[in-house]
């Protein structure tokens, strides 16, 4: 498919629009040979788009999804990082694993990870996750580090991000909006005075932006998975055995944090995250920006400042590391529509998803194959490596040992996961219309974390 060729819209002119807009912002992904397409999921979207009938709020949040002018300067939207052909990822056509911001200067450090599937995550908590030895994790929250907990307070965050669209203060972002070509339907929907107090303004296109990504559109759960769990469709040989090593413990042991279950037809039971924190170790990424600088690490969940104790705009500060325990960790991600939401990683390190795969079964047993000479880890500081899990399989092997997966299964996995993308249209059926419903989870943790007096860091995902 051209790159600037888009599927029709039928009887919404707005979406036409919008994806009109955004259609040569960004290139298609190249073509992959699985089952499902990049085309169909891109056509599934628009079906899916036509089909939701959007409210007047969520058609709201369509349009300030897709405002370029929203920005400082003008230029960059949601969608820009958030581009619907690539399950809503993007990083705003660059090539190094993270996004370029409104300013072309300026560059985050985390890579923007798919927005779909949201509505699915409960709020954050420190002790979310149970873990069979006994061991909790936290769990929970929105972006890498988990410090929104709603998707309202998510997005209100980038608006004012410095890497990210740059606006300095909320009058002037809500000046925008009163400007915009939808500021009639944003008085019909929030009140004539809407625009007199910045504030609440802005609270109204946080609760509209949501809404949208609460509708179908970003949890269709149409993959073929789905019709296999179901029982509209069957996986192949290679694609059962892909699931298979997935789930053993002594192989992939991949549901061990991308939790599925294979028994159930409901697909929110496989949700493909359990939404928990950990330490992977990565590779430092040569290609962020900000890693020219040895000084800088990226520490993850323990410099995460809850959006709620911190007065946006943004402020450029570091917060104080306070639970050393949780320096690295990162938020486990949903592996759905993984086949084309490259790259991989919060710091978009991988740019095949066999690479990723590759580098959970050999991280240990060959750490010269993944880290620079050979020095494990190097992407946190040496104090912080006991945070990083070696005893989970496949983690637990040492170098030289041999992995728990050969080629032909790792192979067999990403065959799996090119299961996962949504769009899926069984052979002689029609795609399904009916809506699902999506009911996110509860926090086990009764006591909300304690908002925090210092400013966010401005860090993007």
């Amino acid at each position: 498919m051209n790159q600037c060729t888009r599927p029709r819209l039928a009887k919404l002119a707005l979406v036409v629009s919008v994806l009109a807009g955004m259609g040569c912002l960004l290139p298609a992904p190249s073509p992959q040979a699985q089952d499902i397409p990049h085309e169909q999921f891109v056509r599934s979207l628009a079906d899916a788009i036509d089909q939701a009938s959007l409210t007047p709020r969520e058609r709201l949040g369509l349009h300030l999804f897709f405002d370029v002018n929203l920005s400082e300067p003008a230029g960059l939207a949601c969608a820009s990082c958030h581009d619907p052909r690539r399950a809503f990822t993007g990083n705003n056509n660059t090539l190094i694993g993270v996004a370029l911001g409104s300013r072309s200067d300026q560059f985050g450090t985390r890579d923007a990870p798919t927005i779909m599937y949201l509505a699915t995550t409960p709020r954050f908590s420190r002790h979310g996750i149970v873990e069979q030895d006994g061991k909790r994790l936290p769990a929970g929250g929105h972006f890498w580090d988990g410090r929104a907990d709603t998707l309202e307070e998510q997005a209100k965050q980038p608006f004012f991000n410095p890497v990210e669209m740059n606006n300095t203060d909320t009058a002037s972002l809500i000046a925008k909006v009163a400007k915009s070509v939808y500021a009639a339907e944003f008085r019909k929907v929030w009140g004539d005075k809407s625009f007199n107090h910045p504030e609440t303004a802005l609270d109204a296109v946080a609760a509209s932006i949501a809404a949208f990504e609460r509708t179908r559109v970003f949890q269709p759960f149409s993959s073929k998975f789905d019709y296999v769990m179901r029982g509209q469709a069957a996986f192949t040989e290679q694609e059962q055995r892909g699931l298979s090593l997935f789930n053993i413990r002594q192989k992939g042991n991949c549901a061990q944090c991308h939790t599925v279950d294979a028994a159930s037809r409901d697909p929110q039971k496989s949700l493909f995250t359990d939404f928990s924190f950990r330490a992977l170790g990565l590779p430092r990424s040569t290609r962020i920006p900000n890693n020219a600088d040895p000084a800088f690490i990226d520490l993850g969940l323990c410099e995460r400042v809850p959006v709620a104790g911190a007065k946006l705009p943004v402020a450029v500060t570091k917060p104080t590391v306070t639970d050393p325990a949780t320096c690295g960790l990162f938020k486990t991600p949903t592996l759905r529509n993984i086949a084309i939401t490259a790259p991989y990683m919060h710091n978009g390190l991988f740019d095949t998803l066999r690479d990723a795969v590759a580098f959970y079964a050999t991280r240990d047993t060959d750490p010269a194959r993944w880290y620079a000479e050979g020095k494990r880890f190097n992407d946190l500081s040496e104090k912080y490596h006991a945070n990083v899990d070696v005893d989970t399989p496949p983690y637990q092997r040492r170098p030289q040992q041999r992995a728990q997966l050969t080629d032909a299964e790792i192979d067999d996995i990403v065959a799996f996961l090119y299961t996962l993308t949504d769009g899926y249209t069984p052979p002689g059926s029609m795609r399904p219309t009916a809506e699902t419903t999506v009911t996110p989870p509860q926090s086990p943790n009764p006591y909300p974390s304690q908002p925090a007096s210092s400013p966010v860091s401005p860090r993007e995902y």
